[in-house]
């Protein structure tokens, strides 16, 4: 019996450590599957963000232009309108600001000789402003010299003011297209919330920002119609102005020339 006791005493140890050894190893079988539950789990949150990522869609100025409603139409218009003047004005000034360098002193020539017909006709072949001007005076020789002076203005304001045909429109163009565009962007917004009151629950910031980028198309066309149409306005008008500079001095000549007879 105590032989029996001694052998079962010595097994008991044996089996203890056989189960903790197999709870240890179960212990570990568990920690490893855990690690790799985690790794697989933070790789699918990285990658999750990346693929639900939207796409973000770029606009052309045509997307723009068409997404900013009927009002782009006169906006255009304007645009159109208003280049066709300028490139057509700078031509017609560039033509009036040509000069003969000898065309004043052939009139000299001529007027000292008596010669009056033939001036008048130089002054019709040459076909500018100033030789305009300059007919008007010559028509008028033999008259008081005031007389004289207020007729060869007179001819200088009309020549004048048909250079300046269209430069009404160019201001018009420069103050009325940025208020265009303000009245789409108004309209714009408007509508806009009132898409964002009609979607009830179902209203969001993307039914919101896609309504107020619409609107705010027609500000920026307006502006930059306004912008090109002021500048335009200012740069012809230097351009008249240096031609009237060109024509006051051509009157003074004139006006010279007539004195110089009677010396």
């Amino acid at each position: 019996m105590s032989i029996l006791n001694m052998i079962l005493a010595q097994v008991t140890p044996a089996d203890t450590m056989i189960q903790q050894a197999t709870d240890t190893l179960q212990q570990a079988i568990d920690s490893a599957a855990q690690i790799v539950t985690d790794s697989v789990a933070a790789v699918a949150a990285a990658t999750a963000p990346a693929a639900a990522e939207p796409v973000v869609k770029e606009l052309s100025v045509w997307d723009l232009t068409m997404a900013g409603g009927w009002l782009m139409i006169p906006l255009a218009l304007l645009a159109v309108v208003s280049i066709y003047i300028f490139f057509e004005r700078l031509f017609a000034i560039n033509r009036a600001n040509r000069q003969d360098r000898t065309f004043m002193d052939r009139i000299k020539d001529l007027i000292h000789r008596g010669e009056v017909d033939q001036a008048l006709t130089l002054c019709r072949d040459t076909n500018t402003p100033y030789s305009r001007m300059i007919e008007k005076g010559v028509t008028r020789i033999g008259r008081p010299m005031n007389d004289v002076l207020v007729a060869i203005e007179n001819v200088g304001n009309m020549e004048v003011a048909k250079l300046e045909k269209g430069f009404n429109w160019l201001a018009t163009t420069a103050a009325g297209a940025p208020m265009i565009g303000f009245l789409g962007t108004v309209t714009g917004m408007v509508q806009a919330f009132f898409q964002l009151a009609s979607a009830g629950n179902n209203s969001n910031v993307t039914i919101l920002a896609s309504g107020i980028y619409q609107a705010l198309v027609t500000t920026v066309a307006g502006l930059i119609v306004g912008i090109i149409a002021l500048f335009a306005y200012n740069f012809l008008t230097s351009r008249v102005n240096k031609v009237m500079n060109k024509l006051e001095g051509k009157t003074m000549e004139f006006m010279d020339l007539l004195n110089e007879p009677a010396k």
